[in-house]
């Protein structure tokens, strides 16, 4: 005996694929639908609006089915409040909580829609009802007696729709090739970096040591210096070998100017730490003298923030990373709550965890000699996302060039 429930999804479902998703999702777990109503926009600009009813043979088939499309924005035609659980101690979350995806979600409470704060995938939602408000938490951040949403019922979310106009991220989406003309693509990001800033918007960067390594340190430190990152998220390794490269020339003891070893070369990156040690900090070396140039002194000199994420394989660390995990993740997730536009360059596990804490409205752009690092990290951006296959030596300096052309300094 088949059971079944209504459903309904409006917006640009249809160019956006979301429409497509949704049947696929059915039919491959075993269900099937029937459309009642099916509303086709008739402009570009026009909304599409379809009501389904979708058919399982088990009510646990069905609660599984629903709770795959639920995450495309389809929702019960009959909506009632969200049930909510109080958490019964720190960190132990209610069975059947309602776990996040990054997309704008809103919950039904006291018969009204209320906006999720600070939404990232993979966290709770809990309620206030003193403040009727819902926040986004992660579960590092769940105390004793939170009041967390439980299932789907009263949850609407929103996925991001396809750009109405022709930019860079309709141009490329969902796409990851190495056979792709690098200089054309690497104008048009740099005209929606130009057009970003404009308008006010910040932009992060997420960098890996091999910035350092290809010899495109000069070339982001360049792009910070004109005013174009608000934000640097990183690991011990790019700012060490970016230090090390400022007062040795060398990064991981290669001269980058020959290509060659340098005898004895390879203590040189524990020579940058201690010589911050030393001084007491980046900033402090900065201020002393000792740096003189680079990532981390320009980040210095313009005041951009930046968050050293520490991990097991760091040596010394510097004094300015944290070691923390949970802080370092803290942090960055402080940043991530004001950009527009994240670069993740070269460096896939620093991009994941920065990824992991992006609402899908922030545009990305991932960078990477790896196509599959690249199609890891796009995953976390649907159509928000660019994929660039290219090495960072070449990227940056081509990224660099093309913005000072088109909008020099801001």
């Amino acid at each position: 005996m088949q059971v079944s429930r209504e459903v309904e999804l409006e917006g640009h479902i249809i160019d956006s694929g979301i429409m497509t998703r949704v049947f696929d999702k059915i039919m491959d777990m075993g269900g099937n639908f029937e459309i009642i109503v099916f509303n086709v926009g008739k402009r570009k600009s026009d909304p599409s609006y379809a009501h389904l009813q979708v058919n399982a043979e088990s009510e646990d088939q069905l609660h599984a089915i629903l709770s795959e499309i639920h995450r495309y924005g389809v929702r019960l035609r009959e909506i009632r409040d969200v049930t909510i659980v109080p958490a019964e101690g720190d960190r132990i979350v209610p069975k059947g909580f309602y776990s996040t995806t990054h997309h704008p979600t809103s919950i039904k409470f006291g018969g009204n829609w209320i906006p999720v704060q600070n939404i990232e995938m993979d966290c709770l939602v809990v309620i206030n009802p003193a403040t009727v408000s819902a926040t986004c938490t992660p579960i590092s951040k769940l105390k004793k007696g939170d009041l967390v949403v439980v299932g789907e019922e009263g949850v609407r979310v929103s996925p991001p729709e396809r750009p109405r106009h022709i930019s860079t991220f309709e141009f490329m989406q969902g796409t990851v090739s190495p056979e792709r003309p690098s200089e054309t693509i690497i104008a048009r990001i740099a005209a929606e970096i130009i057009d970003l800033k404009k308008k006010g918007g910040k932009i992060a960067v997420v960098g890996g040591p091999a910035i350092i390594h290809t010899g495109a340190a000069l070339a982001l430190a360049s792009i910070i210096r004109k005013g174009y990152v608000d934000v640097l998220f990183a690991g011990n390794a790019l700012a060490t070998h970016d230090i090390e490269f400022n007062l040795f020339g060398t990064s991981l003891g290669m001269d980058l100017s020959t290509g060659k070893p340098v005898t004895g070369g390879h203590k040189n990156h524990f020579y940058a730490i201690s010589e911050v040690m030393r001084a007491g900090s980046i900033q402090d070396a900065v201020r002393k003298g000792v740096i003189t140039g680079g990532i981390m002194f320009e980040c210095i000199q313009r005041g951009v923030p930046f968050v050293l994420a520490g991990s097991i394989r760091d040596d010394g660390p510097l004094p300015d990373v944290i070691t923390d995990s949970m802080e370092a993740q803290d942090c960055m997730r402080e940043h991530v709550k004001e950009c527009n536009m994240v670069l993740m360059i070269a460096t896939l596990l620093h991009s994941v965890a920065v990824g992991n804490l992006l609402p899908s409205y922030v545009k990305t752009i991932c960078v990477d000699i790896n196509p599959s690092s690249v199609t890891k990290l796009m995953d976390r951006g649907t159509l928000q996302a660019i994929g660039v296959v290219s090495d960072a030596g070449t990227f940056l300096p081509l990224l660099d060039k093309q913005l000072e052309l088109q909008g020099g300094s801001f």
